[in-house]
């Protein structure tokens, strides 16, 4: 399994805050219950929108001078 990305983390943990102090406000909860169902909730949202980032892409070779037609080749010395 491929290591999360530094947007990945960002990203989940942003989620995480932001709709914990969203769903707590808004609901006006003062249960424990009532707060640990909020805080396992932001958790998997935020484990979600981690998940869904796209991943960075590996980036295709150039193809080498060697091979580049001729009126694409950059002369190396002038």
């Amino acid at each position: 399994m491929p290591r999360p990305t530094a947007a990945q983390l960002a990203y989940g943990s942003c989620t995480v805050i932001f709709s914990t102090l969203a769903m707590l406000l808004l609901s006006e909860t003062s249960s424990g219950t009532g707060i640990a169902v909020i805080v396992l909730a932001a958790l998997g949202l935020g484990l979600l929108v981690a998940m869904t980032v796209p991943l960075p892409r590996p980036r295709a070779h150039a193809e080498p001078a060697e091979n580049a037609p001729e009126s694409e080749r950059v002369p190396s010395r002038l």
